[in-house]
Protein backbone atom coordinates (compact mmCIF):
# COMPACT_ATOMS: atom_id res chain seq x y z
CA UNK A 1 0.00 0.00 0.00
CA UNK A 2 1.31 3.45 -0.95
CA UNK A 3 2.23 5.72 1.94
CA UNK A 4 1.54 9.45 1.84
CA UNK A 5 4.10 11.91 3.20
CA UNK A 6 4.25 15.67 3.55
CA UNK A 7 7.87 16.85 3.61
CA UNK A 8 8.81 20.20 5.15
CA UNK A 9 12.34 21.09 3.95
CA UNK A 10 14.34 23.36 6.26
CA UNK A 11 17.74 25.02 6.09
CA UNK A 12 20.51 22.77 7.48
CA UNK A 13 20.88 23.00 11.27
CA UNK A 14 18.67 26.09 11.47
CA UNK A 15 17.13 25.83 14.92
CA UNK A 16 15.44 29.20 14.46
CA UNK A 17 13.41 27.77 11.56
CA UNK A 18 11.18 25.87 14.00
CA UNK A 19 8.96 27.58 16.51
CA UNK A 20 5.93 26.62 18.58
CA UNK A 21 2.45 28.10 18.66
CA UNK A 22 -1.03 27.71 20.13
CA UNK A 23 -4.22 27.60 18.03
CA UNK A 24 -7.60 28.10 19.75
CA UNK A 25 -9.30 27.88 16.34
CA UNK A 26 -7.81 24.46 15.63
CA UNK A 27 -8.92 23.21 19.05
CA UNK A 28 -12.48 24.39 18.44
CA UNK A 29 -12.71 22.78 15.00
CA UNK A 30 -11.56 19.46 16.41
CA UNK A 31 -13.89 19.83 19.38
CA UNK A 32 -16.75 20.07 16.87
CA UNK A 33 -15.56 16.76 15.42
CA UNK A 34 -15.42 15.17 18.86
CA UNK A 35 -19.04 16.21 19.41
CA UNK A 36 -20.00 14.53 16.13
CA UNK A 37 -18.25 11.22 16.87
CA UNK A 38 -17.74 10.96 20.64
CA UNK A 39 -17.24 7.19 20.55
CA UNK A 40 -13.91 7.71 18.75
CA UNK A 41 -12.46 10.06 21.40
CA UNK A 42 -12.43 8.35 24.83
CA UNK A 43 -9.94 10.88 26.25
CA UNK A 44 -12.56 13.61 25.72
CA UNK A 45 -15.43 11.90 27.54
CA UNK A 46 -14.82 13.89 30.72
CA UNK A 47 -15.06 17.12 28.72
CA UNK A 48 -18.06 15.84 26.77
CA UNK A 49 -20.16 15.30 29.89
CA UNK A 50 -20.36 19.04 30.44
CA UNK A 51 -19.95 20.27 26.87
CA UNK A 52 -22.94 18.47 25.35
CA UNK A 53 -25.41 20.03 27.78
CA UNK A 54 -24.05 23.55 27.08
CA UNK A 55 -23.73 23.21 23.31
CA UNK A 56 -25.73 25.78 21.25
CA UNK A 57 -27.40 23.50 18.71
CA UNK A 58 -27.76 25.93 15.73
CA UNK A 59 -24.11 27.03 15.98
CA UNK A 60 -22.93 23.44 16.29
CA UNK A 61 -24.95 22.25 13.28
CA UNK A 62 -23.62 25.09 11.11
CA UNK A 63 -20.00 24.41 12.05
CA UNK A 64 -20.42 20.64 11.73
CA UNK A 65 -21.73 21.15 8.19
CA UNK A 66 -18.66 23.11 7.14
CA UNK A 67 -15.99 21.31 9.20
CA UNK A 68 -17.26 17.77 8.71
CA UNK A 69 -16.37 14.72 10.79
CA UNK A 70 -12.95 13.91 9.30
CA UNK A 71 -10.37 14.94 6.72
CA UNK A 72 -9.71 18.47 5.52
CA UNK A 73 -11.55 21.46 6.98
CA UNK A 74 -11.27 25.08 5.80
CA UNK A 75 -7.95 26.75 6.50
CA UNK A 76 -9.66 30.07 7.24
CA UNK A 77 -10.69 28.71 10.66
CA UNK A 78 -7.04 28.66 11.77
CA UNK A 79 -4.56 31.50 11.35
CA UNK A 80 -0.82 30.89 11.61
CA UNK A 81 -0.53 29.94 15.29
CA UNK A 82 1.65 32.08 17.56
CA UNK A 83 2.91 31.62 21.10
CA UNK A 84 0.58 34.28 22.51
CA UNK A 85 -2.49 33.48 20.36
CA UNK A 86 -5.75 33.98 22.31
CA UNK A 87 -9.37 33.16 21.38
CA UNK A 88 -10.24 36.82 20.85
CA UNK A 89 -7.42 37.05 18.27
CA UNK A 90 -8.95 34.17 16.31
CA UNK A 91 -12.44 35.68 16.41
CA UNK A 92 -11.24 39.06 15.16
CA UNK A 93 -9.19 37.50 12.37
CA UNK A 94 -12.06 35.27 11.20
CA UNK A 95 -14.34 38.29 10.82
CA UNK A 96 -11.85 39.90 8.42
CA UNK A 97 -10.86 36.86 6.32
CA UNK A 98 -10.82 37.83 2.64
CA UNK A 99 -13.86 36.66 0.62
CA UNK A 100 -11.52 35.13 -1.95
CA UNK A 101 -9.84 32.93 0.64
CA UNK A 102 -13.26 31.83 1.85
CA UNK A 103 -14.28 30.96 -1.70
CA UNK A 104 -11.15 28.86 -2.22
CA UNK A 105 -11.69 26.86 0.97
CA UNK A 106 -15.46 26.50 0.56
CA UNK A 107 -14.97 25.19 -2.99
CA UNK A 108 -12.80 22.44 -1.53
CA UNK A 109 -15.55 21.56 0.92
CA UNK A 110 -18.15 21.45 -1.86
CA UNK A 111 -16.01 18.86 -3.66
CA UNK A 112 -15.64 16.87 -0.43
CA UNK A 113 -19.36 16.70 0.40
CA UNK A 114 -22.61 15.38 -1.04
CA UNK A 115 -26.36 15.84 -0.76
CA UNK A 116 -27.87 18.38 1.61
CA UNK A 117 -24.48 19.22 3.11
CA UNK A 118 -23.05 20.04 -0.31
CA UNK A 119 -26.02 22.28 -1.13
CA UNK A 120 -25.66 24.13 2.19
CA UNK A 121 -21.96 24.83 1.58
CA UNK A 122 -22.69 25.90 -1.99
CA UNK A 123 -25.13 28.52 -0.68
CA UNK A 124 -22.37 29.87 1.54
CA UNK A 125 -20.06 29.96 -1.46
CA UNK A 126 -22.62 32.07 -3.33
CA UNK A 127 -22.49 34.75 -0.59
CA UNK A 128 -19.12 34.55 1.19
CA UNK A 129 -19.56 37.78 3.17
CA UNK A 130 -22.79 36.54 4.72
CA UNK A 131 -21.20 33.12 5.31
CA UNK A 132 -18.23 34.76 7.02
CA UNK A 133 -20.46 36.62 9.46
CA UNK A 134 -22.56 33.51 10.19
CA UNK A 135 -19.51 31.32 10.77
CA UNK A 136 -17.78 33.91 12.96
CA UNK A 137 -20.92 34.21 15.12
CA UNK A 138 -21.15 30.42 15.36
CA UNK A 139 -17.49 30.09 16.33
CA UNK A 140 -17.82 32.64 19.14
CA UNK A 141 -21.04 31.05 20.39
CA UNK A 142 -19.55 27.56 20.43
CA UNK A 143 -16.35 28.75 22.04
CA UNK A 144 -18.14 30.49 24.89
CA UNK A 145 -20.32 27.46 25.52
CA UNK A 146 -17.96 24.50 25.27
CA UNK A 147 -14.31 25.65 25.44
CA UNK A 148 -14.23 28.91 27.39
CA UNK A 149 -15.13 27.07 30.65
CA UNK A 150 -12.04 24.84 30.27
CA UNK A 151 -9.65 27.21 28.48
CA UNK A 152 -7.45 27.59 31.58
CA UNK A 153 -6.93 23.82 31.78
CA UNK A 154 -6.57 23.49 28.01
CA UNK A 155 -4.03 26.30 27.66
CA UNK A 156 -1.92 24.97 30.54
CA UNK A 157 -1.63 21.56 28.87
CA UNK A 158 -0.61 23.13 25.56
CA UNK A 159 2.01 25.40 27.10
CA UNK A 160 3.33 22.62 29.33
CA UNK A 161 3.79 20.44 26.25
CA UNK A 162 5.71 23.21 24.49
CA UNK A 163 7.94 23.74 27.53
CA UNK A 164 8.88 20.05 27.61
CA UNK A 165 9.55 19.98 23.84
CA UNK A 166 11.78 23.05 24.08
CA UNK A 167 13.75 21.39 26.87
CA UNK A 168 14.17 18.28 24.71
CA UNK A 169 15.79 20.34 21.94
CA UNK A 170 18.54 21.24 24.40
CA UNK A 171 19.08 17.62 25.46
CA UNK A 172 18.28 15.57 22.32
CA UNK A 173 18.62 18.10 19.48
CA UNK A 174 16.03 19.06 16.89
CA UNK A 175 15.81 15.61 15.34
CA UNK A 176 15.26 13.97 18.72
CA UNK A 177 12.58 16.47 19.67
CA UNK A 178 10.72 16.15 16.34
CA UNK A 179 10.87 12.38 16.51
CA UNK A 180 9.27 12.46 19.97
CA UNK A 181 6.20 14.41 18.83
CA UNK A 182 4.35 11.47 17.27
CA UNK A 183 5.09 8.11 15.65
CA UNK A 184 4.13 9.57 12.23
CA UNK A 185 6.75 12.32 12.44
CA UNK A 186 10.46 12.06 11.67
CA UNK A 187 13.46 14.27 10.92
CA UNK A 188 15.92 13.24 8.22
CA UNK A 189 18.38 15.25 6.11
CA UNK A 190 16.91 18.61 7.15
CA UNK A 191 13.39 17.45 6.27
CA UNK A 192 10.53 17.09 8.75
CA UNK A 193 8.38 14.30 7.33
CA UNK A 194 4.76 13.66 8.33
CA UNK A 195 2.86 10.56 7.29
CA UNK A 196 -0.80 11.29 6.49
CA UNK A 197 -3.68 9.15 5.32
CA UNK A 198 -4.64 10.91 2.10
CA UNK A 199 -2.33 13.79 1.30
CA UNK A 200 1.22 14.11 -0.03
CA UNK A 201 3.23 17.27 -0.67
CA UNK A 202 6.73 18.75 -0.48
CA UNK A 203 7.27 22.26 0.85
CA UNK A 204 10.38 24.41 0.91
CA UNK A 205 10.28 26.11 4.32
CA UNK A 206 13.66 27.79 3.99
CA UNK A 207 12.96 31.43 4.69
CA UNK A 208 9.51 30.86 6.16
CA UNK A 209 10.20 28.23 8.83
CA UNK A 210 7.85 25.70 10.38
CA UNK A 211 5.36 26.05 13.23
CA UNK A 212 4.72 23.12 15.60
CA UNK A 213 1.39 23.22 17.45
CA UNK A 214 0.29 20.83 20.21
CA UNK A 215 -3.40 19.93 20.37
CA UNK A 216 -5.56 18.42 23.09
CA UNK A 217 -8.37 17.54 20.66
CA UNK A 218 -6.16 16.05 17.93
CA UNK A 219 -5.89 12.53 19.30
CA UNK A 220 -5.68 10.38 16.19
CA UNK A 221 -2.54 11.66 14.50
CA UNK A 222 -0.97 14.76 13.01
CA UNK A 223 -2.52 17.28 10.62
CA UNK A 224 -0.84 19.98 8.56
CA UNK A 225 -1.42 23.48 7.24
CA UNK A 226 0.50 24.05 4.01
CA UNK A 227 -1.19 26.70 1.89
CA UNK A 228 -0.45 30.46 1.98
CA UNK A 229 -1.06 32.86 3.56
CA UNK A 230 -0.55 30.60 6.58
CA UNK A 231 2.97 29.59 7.55
CA UNK A 232 3.67 25.84 7.16
CA UNK A 233 2.31 24.21 10.30
CA UNK A 234 2.14 20.77 11.90
CA UNK A 235 -0.48 20.03 14.55
CA UNK A 236 0.40 17.08 16.80
CA UNK A 237 -1.28 15.44 19.85
CA UNK A 238 -0.19 17.07 23.12
CA UNK A 239 1.26 14.76 25.72
CA UNK A 240 -0.25 14.24 29.15
CA UNK A 241 -3.89 14.30 27.98
CA UNK A 242 -6.08 11.99 30.09
CA UNK A 243 -9.83 11.63 30.37
CA UNK A 244 -9.78 13.92 33.43
CA UNK A 245 -8.02 16.88 31.76
CA UNK A 246 -11.15 19.03 31.81
CA UNK A 247 -11.91 18.66 35.52
CA UNK A 248 -12.39 21.89 37.42
CA UNK A 249 -9.33 23.70 38.66
CA UNK A 250 -10.32 23.30 42.32
CA UNK A 251 -10.33 19.51 42.34
CA UNK A 252 -7.17 19.43 40.23
CA UNK A 253 -5.38 21.70 42.70
CA UNK A 254 -6.47 19.42 45.54
CA UNK A 255 -4.92 16.45 43.74
CA UNK A 256 -1.61 18.27 43.32
CA UNK A 257 -1.84 19.43 46.92
CA UNK A 258 -1.98 15.82 48.07
CA UNK A 259 1.36 15.29 46.34
CA UNK A 260 3.25 18.48 47.20
CA UNK A 261 1.25 19.92 50.07
CA UNK A 262 -1.38 22.67 49.58
CA UNK A 263 1.00 25.61 49.98
CA UNK A 264 3.63 24.35 47.54
CA UNK A 265 0.97 23.24 45.07
CA UNK A 266 -0.56 26.71 45.12
CA UNK A 267 2.81 28.38 44.63
CA UNK A 268 3.64 26.10 41.70
CA UNK A 269 0.27 26.60 39.99
CA UNK A 270 0.65 30.38 40.24
CA UNK A 271 4.26 30.40 39.02
CA UNK A 272 3.42 30.86 35.32
CA UNK A 273 4.76 34.42 35.49
CA UNK A 274 7.83 35.70 37.32
CA UNK A 275 7.16 36.93 40.85
CA UNK A 276 9.34 38.11 43.70
CA UNK A 277 9.49 36.22 46.98
CA UNK A 278 7.36 38.94 48.57
CA UNK A 279 4.73 38.63 45.83
CA UNK A 280 4.65 34.85 46.21
CA UNK A 281 4.18 35.25 49.97
CA UNK A 282 1.42 37.83 49.52
CA UNK A 283 -0.45 35.78 46.89
CA UNK A 284 -0.25 32.64 49.04
CA UNK A 285 -1.07 34.40 52.32
CA UNK A 286 2.22 33.28 53.88
CA UNK A 287 5.07 34.86 55.80
CA UNK A 288 8.00 35.74 53.55
CA UNK A 289 10.25 33.27 55.39
CA UNK A 290 7.71 30.47 54.90
CA UNK A 291 7.28 31.28 51.21
CA UNK A 292 11.06 31.35 50.81
CA UNK A 293 11.30 27.87 52.35
CA UNK A 294 8.64 26.45 50.03
CA UNK A 295 10.34 28.05 47.01
CA UNK A 296 13.65 26.46 48.04
CA UNK A 297 12.03 23.02 48.13
CA UNK A 298 10.39 23.56 44.73
CA UNK A 299 13.68 24.85 43.31
CA UNK A 300 15.66 21.86 44.64
CA UNK A 301 13.03 19.56 43.08
CA UNK A 302 13.55 21.21 39.70
CA UNK A 303 10.02 22.62 39.55
CA UNK A 304 10.85 26.32 39.97
CA UNK A 305 13.81 28.37 38.74
CA UNK A 306 14.99 31.49 40.55
CA UNK A 307 17.12 34.35 39.27
CA UNK A 308 18.41 37.52 40.86
CA UNK A 309 17.33 40.90 39.49
CA UNK A 310 19.20 43.51 41.47
CA UNK A 311 18.04 43.19 45.07
CA UNK A 312 15.09 41.01 44.08
CA UNK A 313 14.82 37.27 43.53
CA UNK A 314 12.36 36.25 40.79
CA UNK A 315 10.74 32.80 40.59
CA UNK A 316 9.21 30.99 37.59
CA UNK A 317 8.13 27.42 36.75
CA UNK A 318 10.68 25.27 34.93
CA UNK A 319 9.71 23.02 31.98
CA UNK A 320 9.30 20.17 34.49
CA UNK A 321 7.08 22.40 36.60
CA UNK A 322 5.09 23.33 33.49
CA UNK A 323 4.61 19.65 32.69
CA UNK A 324 3.28 18.90 36.17
CA UNK A 325 1.04 21.98 36.24
CA UNK A 326 -0.24 21.25 32.74
CA UNK A 327 -1.02 17.61 33.48
CA UNK A 328 -2.82 18.68 36.66
CA UNK A 329 -4.86 21.50 35.20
Amino acid sequence: MDRNFVDFRLAPDDISAIRFGVSPGHELCNAVRVLQRPEEYPLQWGWLRGARSRMPRPAFELLATVIGAEGYFPDFFTATPTWDMQPADEFERLRTVSPELMRVDLRKMVLRSTGARQHAIQRMLDDPLRARAMLADAVESMWEAVLAPVWVQLERILRADIAVRARRIATDGLAGMVGSLHRTLAWSDDVVRVELRMHREELDCRGSGLVLVPSVFTAQGCTVLTEPPAQPTIFYPAQGVTETWARDAGSAAEALGALLGPARAGILLDAHAERTTSQVASDAGLAISTASHHLSVLRESGLVASRRDGARMLHLRTPLGEAIAGATL
